[in-house]
């Protein structure tokens, strides 16, 4: 059975491959090289990024350094629990 954030992200693979125009990944993590969120992609020529979590969790501080590195660059990040209204809303613009 998968853990609660693999449904969470499970939910966000399936939103994003519905998509056209757009491409995004999963980094693979290994602890080497500099860190990342668990999606990155772009969407119209827009930058975005997706940190799934398990519902009711929060990103560590780790990961709040590495979204607001990527806010500052002029990335979109989405942090995700389960709820995907947002991220749905902004892939429509």
């Amino acid at each position: 059975m998968a853990t609660p954030e693999g449904k969470v992200k499970a939910r966000i693979s399936r939103l994003l491959s519905a998509q056209s125009n757009i491409y995004w990944f999963m980094p693979v993590q290994n602890g080497m090289g500099k860190a990342t969120l668990d999606y990155v992609g772009w969407h119209h020529g827009l930058p975005f990024a997706i940190e799934a979590k398990a519902p009711g969790k929060a990103p560590t501080l780790r990961q709040e350094h590495t979204i607001g590195q990527m806010v500052a660059a002029g990335g979109r990040v989405f942090v995700i629990d389960g709820d995907t209204d947002e991220l749905e809303e902004w892939l429509k613009t």
